[in-house]
C-alpha cells in the first residue's frame, strides 16, 4: 500500500483535497488524496487524520491484512502521511465520510515515545511550554483561526471606509506614551561602550547616531499621515519593556490604530463602537465551527469553578450582548460617581477604593461599571488630564476647575478597558505648554510639532491592543494563548 505522492499542472504543486472540503461533499465513490498528520491510530485499521484545514479528522480505513507490518509501525500519532483512497459513505457512528485507502506514504516519522501531543487533554500551561507544536490541537486551531478572521475582519472594516493603510516604523526615536518603559536598540557593543566625557552612552557613535527603541505606538506617526490621507490606520507590532507578569500583558503585541482628520472625541467613539461590532460580527458569522468549539470549551471550564466566580454569559451571548446593545456612554466624573456610591466600594469589596475624583481607574472598577451597573459595553470619557498622555485635547476646566482631557476608554465585560483614544491637540500652544509639563524634549519632536504648525486641523484616533480583541472573542483567560509566540518577563522562546 505504499505509494508516491502525484503532482500536477505547471506549477508542479501536489495535488490534494483538503479534510474540510471532504468532510462536507456529497460525491462519493472517487478517488482522493489526502495529506495530514496523524492524530490518532486505532487497532492497525482506523487513522484519524487532520490537515489543518478544519478542527475535525477524516477517518482514514487502512487494509491491515495488505500493509507491511512496517509501515503500519510508522502510522504513529503526530506523523505527516499523503493517503489516496476512495472517498465513501461511512457505515460507522461518528463520521459520515471514510477514506478507504489504497495508498500511504509516510510523509514524516513522529517518535511515539517522544511527540509530546499524546491524544489526550493537555493543559494550557503545558502547551505554552510546547507553543511550537500546540498549533495541533483543536483549541488552538480554533484560537488561530478566529485570529486570522479578526485580522481580516480588521483590514476590511477600514478599506470598505476608504482609509490608507500605514505601515509606522518598528524602530523610532520617540516615546509617544511618555512611559519611558520602552526596549532600546542598538549596535554598540556592550563590553566596550563608548562613553561620554560626562560618563554617558555616546549614542553619536551608534548605527542612528543617537539612542533608538523598538516602538510603543504608531500613533504620532500615524497623526502626520492623518494630515495628509485624512484617514489611515496602522496594523502593527509594538513593544512595552513593562516589567508585567500577568495574564493581560506581553512585552510584544499587535495594535490597531486609526487616525482622522476633521473628526473630534464624538466621531472617535462612533468608529470605535463601529468597528468593534463589525469585527465581532464577522467573527460569528465567519468562524462558526471555531467558536462553537471555543464556546463549548468555556462552558465545560466554568463548571469546574465556584457558582459566584461563573461567568454569567456563554461565550456566544457575550459577543452577541456587544452587538445588540448601543454602548453605554458616560464622563468619567460621573462614573467615579457611580463607582464611590456602589455597594462594592461602601462595603470595601473593591481592592483599590475609590475616594475621590482623580483616581486612576482599575479594572475591577471598568467591569463593575459595564457587568453590574449598565449591563452594556461602556464608553468612558473626559479624564482628568493628571493621568493621561500629553497629546490629548485639553478640555475647558470643568465649574470646580478641574482640568480634563478628551480622552475616551471602551470596556467590555470579562476584560474590562478594550480601546484607549482621544480627540487630538490641535493647538499648538497648548501642546507645547502640555509637553513642559511633561517634560517632553520639544526639539526632538520638531517633526510632530510642524503639523501643528502648518494647516492644523480637528482630528482623532484611537488604539486597539488586537490580543484583547483575540482574547475577547475566543474566550480564553490568558493573552498568551491568543498569540503564536508570547513574549514576556524571562521568556522568549521560540
Amino acid at each position: 500500500m505504499t505509494g508516491s505522492i502525484k503532482r500536477h499542472d505547471s506549477k508542479d504543486m501536489i495535488k490534494r483535497e483538503k479534510i474540510k472540503d471532504l468532510l462536507e461533499t456529497t460525491e462519493f465513490d472517487r478517488e482522493v488524496t489526502v495529506m495530514g498528520w496523524v492524530r490518532t491510530f486505532r487497532n492497525n485499521q482506523f487513522i484519524a487524520l487532520n490537515d489543518g484545514s478544519c478542527m475535525g479528522t477524516i477517518q482514514i480505513v487502512v487494509d491491515f491484512n495488505n500493509t507491511p507490518e512496517q509501515l503500519l509501525k510508522r502510522i504513529t500519532t503526530g506523523a505527516a502521511v499523503a493517503v489516496t483512497g476512495t472517498i465513501v459513505e461511512s457505515i460507522g457512528k461518528g463520521q459520515r465520510v471514510d477514506v478507504k485507502a489504497t495508498t500511504i506514504e509516510i510523509l514524516g516519522d513522529s517518535d511515539p515515545e517522544k511527540f509530546p501531543l499524546q491524544p489526550k487533554k493537555h493543559s494550557l500551561e503545558f502547551l505554552r511550554e510546547i507553543a511550537h507544536l500546540r498549533f495541533r490541537t483543536n483549541t488552538f486551531n480554533a484560537v488561530f483561526k478566529v485570529r486570522h478572521a479578526l485580522a481580516f475582519a480588521i483590514h476590511k472594516f477600514y478599506n470598505e471606509r476608504g482609509f490608507v493603510y500605514m505601515h509606522t516604523p518598528v524602530i523610532t526615536a520617540s516615546d509617544a506614551e511618555g512611559a519611558g518603559e520602552m526596549f532600546k536598540v542598538t549596535t554598540l557593543d556592550f563590553d566596550n561602550t563608548p562613553r561620554t566625557e560626562d560618563g554617558k552612552v555616546n549614542y553619536a557613535e551608534d548605527f542612528f547616531g543617537r539612542a533608538t527603541n523598538l516602538t510603543v505606538s504608531g500613533q504620532l506617526e500615524g497623526e502626520l499621515a492623518a494630515m495628509a490621507f485624512g484617514q489611515i490606520y496602522t496594523f502593527g507590532p509594538t513593544f512595552r519593556a513593562e516589567n508585567s507578569n500577568t495574564t493581560r500583558h506581553l512585552a510584544e503585541f499587535w495594535m490597531i490604530e486609526p487616525e482622522v482628520a476633521f473628526a473630534d472625541l464624538e466621531d472617535n467613539m462612533q468608529l470605535a463602537e463601529d468597528m468593534m461590532k463589525y469585527v465581532i460580527s464577522y467573527a460569528l458569522e465567519n468562524c462558526k465551527e471555531e467558536i462553537e468549539f471555543l464556546n463549548n470549551r468555556l462552558q465545560e471550564e466554568e463548571k469546574s469553578k465556584p457558582q459566584a466566580e461563573r461567568s454569567a454569559m456563554s461565550l456566544v451571548e457575550k459577543l452577541n450582548f456587544c452587538l445588540e446593545n448601543e454602548f453605554e456612554r458616560l464622563t468619567y466624573t460621573e462614573a467615579i460617581r457611580i463607582l464611590k456610591s456602589s455597594k462594592p466600594n461602601q462595603k470595601k469589596q473593591f481592592k483599590y477604593l475609590i475616594d475621590e475624583w482623580g483616581a486612576d481607574l482599575q479594572s475591577e472598577h471598568e467591569r463593575y461599571l459595564v457587568e453590574k451597573h449598565f449591563k452594556k459595553p461602556v464608553i468612558l470619557t473626559d479624564y482628568p488630564a493628571d493621568i493621561k498622555s500629553f497629546y490629548m485635547r485639553q478640555n475647558e476646566p470643568d465649574e470646580q476647575g478641574r482640568q480634563t482631557v478628551a480622552a475616551m476608554d471602551i470596556l467590555f465585560p470579562g476584560i474590562g478597558e478594550m480601546i484607549g483614544g482621544s480627540q487630538r491637540e490641535e493647538r499648538l500652544e497648548r501642546l507645547m505648554q502640555r509637553m513642559e509639563q511633561m517634560n517632553i524634549p520639544q526639539d526632538e519632536m520638531w517633526w510632530y510639532l510642524d503639523t501643528r504648525r502648518f494647516g492644523s486641523a480637528p482630528h482623532a484616533g484611537f488604539g486597539l491592543g488586537f490580543e484583547r480583541l483575540v482574547l475577547f472573542v475566543t474566550g480564553m483567560t490568558n493573552i498568551r494563548d491568543v498569540i503564536a509566540f508570547p513574549r514576556f518577563p524571562k521568556n522568549a522562546e521560540f
